[in-house]
Formats: structure tokens, C-alpha cells, sequence
């Protein structure tokens, strides 16, 4: 735990929110109880008519104290959703740090205090990938595969050399900074705002710096079909914004490397099925560890889930290489639209 100062700067938390998630009472509740001496909440809708906002005006309610208030709108500034439904939010943040969560991260009470102190001197922002957690059957035990030791592994990866990338899970910008760039309209030059925002920050000269520990995502229930299709749009996002760090990405996992090795054992003549299960056993022993290290969750679900997160990371690398299109809460879209569609 982070103990906040009595001079931190006051902060703006600005979250979108759209139909209501698992979770969707505690992690929007987890607003309201971070321990830090100046913020308000500024939750953003789209449609007056969305599910989510009467819990919203519940929880507003029920916390009198906090300065809070539900803004609702739909501005058309590109074709990325969620930045449309920002846009009146940055406007009518009160102060100069603006934090911007995803409606279903689970906030810890010092979430503002670990944003701040992920900053140095060089940094333009501040971002947090999301770690799935409850798991409640095999699918969202399969996200936390993809999200966990998978994607969250290679963010941290890359920010330890200097390269990070923004995840729009959350983020924090300083207001002059992105003001600068062109304000919050800027990060629709890409279809993907944390893509945007990753190309904005490293034009200025400065670094995205990830948060430590991420942020948590209570998964609950999911299917196979709404795995695949967020990796599916993840996937050829990436492809779209950044080609030549996708590119490789066909490498990751263990599949490729259990290749290298088997074709490495028959080349030197030693037992191949001896080599490959000495492979597997290393490799996967080691993410478990991880896993186990760091309080990820880990079941009896884990390994397996893992093993069929490697066998479809090929298939969704060819996926996004062959298509653009994805559907993001019930909207059509293109990893390489661009221009915001007619009002």
C-alpha cells in the first residue's frame, strides 16, 4: 500500500461506461473508496438508455462525499466508441491529471498513488495492462492465459528496455501533455486510443511507463467465442498500428520453440519425445512459477489453459494477417479505418 501525501495532486477519473459487465457493481464501487485526498469521478455514457446507468446514480448516491458526476453524450470524433464517449469527459475534467480506467478494472485503494509513482522525468504516460482475475469457468481461465503470462509478460518485457506500449485499460496523462499533441482528438489518428497515444508519446521524446503490480480485471463467465473474438480484434489491431513489432509475434509462445527443439533433437540424433518433454516441462514449469510468484490466479485449469493458448496463437497471428474487420460491442468495425464516421 502507497500512503498518498497531503500535497498529491488532485486527480480526474474519467470512465467510460457501457452495459454492465461482470463485476460491474464492485469494480465501478472501487471508485469511490481509493485512499488518496483529492479526485473526483466523471463517468462517461454514450446512451441515456444504457443499462449500466442507474447502478452508476446508485453509487453516485450512496457516495455523497466523493465529488462525482454521470455525463452523457455521444460526440463523434472518430471511429473508435469509447473515445467518442471520453471526449465530453477530458472537457469537462476539473483538474490537470486526468486517469482514464476501463469501466471493469477492479481499482486497489492506492490505484492513484501507483499511477503517480510509475512517473520519472521522461515520462508522457502512464498505463497499465489488465491481469485477469476470478476466473469463474475454462474460457476465462483461457483469457487469463492470454492476458496474464501472455500479453502482460511481453508488456513488461518492453517497458524494462524503454519501449512501452500504452494499454487503454488505463491511463494517465498529464493534460498540457496530450493538449500539446492536439488534445484528446489526437488519439483518434489511430482506430485503437492506446495505439494513438504510444505514437503521441514517443514523438515527444518521452516513454510510456507501465504501472507495478497491473491492474486486476474481474473476468467471471466467458465463452469460447467472446475469447476469441477480443484476441481476434486485439491481434489485428496490433497488426494495423504497429506491423513491424506483429510481425514476430508469430514466434511467441511455445509452439515455435517446441519445433526449434524437436528439429534440433532429429538433427543430433538424440531422443526426440525425451528433448520435447524436457522442453515442455521447462518452459511451461517456468510460467507456472510465475504464475505462483506473483498471485496470479492458478488452478488445476492453468497448464492446460496455457497449452491451448500456444496452439492458437499461430492461428489468430494468420487471422489477423488475412483480415481487418471486428466487432467491439455491437459495432461493426476496421483495424485500418481512420476516418470518423458522418454525423
Amino acid at each position: 500500500m502507497i500512503e498518498a501525501t497531503p500535497d498529491a495532486p488532485p486527480v480526474s477519473l474519467v470512465i467510460p461506461v457501457c452495459g454492465l459487465d461482470n463485476f460491474a457493481e464492485q469494480t465501478l464501487r472501487s471508485a469511490f473508496e481509493l485512499d488518496y485526498p483529492d479526485y473526483e469521478v466523471v463517468f462517461c455514457a454514450a446512451r441515456a438508455d444504457d443499462p449500466v446507468i442507474p447502478l452508476v446514480n446508485e453509487l453516485i448516491a450512496a457516495y455523497p462525499a466523493r465529488a462525482a458526476r454521470l455525463l452523457v453524450g455521444d460526440e463523434r470524433i472518430s471511429v473508435n466508441p469509447k473515445l467518442n464517449n471520453l471526449v465530453k469527459g477530458w472537457r469537462e475534467a476539473a483538474h490537470e491529471w486526468i486517469a482514464m480506467p476501463d469501466s471493469n478494472v477492479l481499482m486497489p485503494r492506492d490505484y492513484l498513488q501507483r499511477l503517480h509513482a510509475a512517473r520519472h522525468d521522461d515520462t508522457g504516460l502512464v498505463c497499465s495492462p489488465p491481469v485477469g482475475c476470478a476466473p469463474a469457468n475454462f474460457w476465462a481461465e483461457l483469457e487469463c492465459a492470454f492476458l496474464n503470462t501472455s500479453q502482460t509478460r511481453w508488456q513488461y518485457f518492453a517497458d524494462s528496455f524503454g519501449m512501452g506500449f500504452a494499454q487503454g485499460k488505463t491511463m494517465m496523462w498529464k493534460r498540457s501533455d496530450l493538449e500539446s499533441a492536439g488534445g484528446i482528438r489526437a488519439l483518434g489518428q489511430e482506430v485503437a486510443e492506446d495505439a494513438a497515444s504510444t505514437k503521441i508519446v514517443r514523438a515527444a521524446g518521452l516513454r510510456v511507463r507501465l504501472v507495478e503490480p497491473p491492474v486486476r480485471q474481474p473476468l467471471g463467465l466467458r465463452t469460447a467465442a467472446e475469447v476469441w473474438r477480443r484476441q481476434s480484434r486485439w491481434a489485428r489491431l496490433r497488426r494495423a498500428s504497429f506491423p513491424v513489432f506483429y510481425a514476430p509475434e508469430i514466434l511467441s509462445g511455445g509452439v515455435p520453440a517446441l519445433i526449434a527443439v524437436t528439429f534440433v533433437a532429429i538433427q543430433c540424433d538424440v531422443p526426440v519425445l525425451a528433448t520435447a518433454v524436457g522442453f515442455l516441462t521447462s518452459w511451461y514449469g517456468a510460467e507456472m512459477a510465475l504464475v505462483w510468484m506473483v498471485g496470479w490466479p492458478l488452478s488445476r485449469l492453468t497448464l492446460p489453459c496455457a497449452l491451448l493458448r500456444d496452439m492458437m496463437l499461430p492461428v489468430l497471428w494468420f487471422n489477423a494477417m488475412t483480415g481487418n474487420g471486428f466487432e467491439w460491442r455491437g459495432n461493426d468495425m476496421s483495424a485500418v479505418e481512420r476516418e470518423a464516421p458522418a454525423s
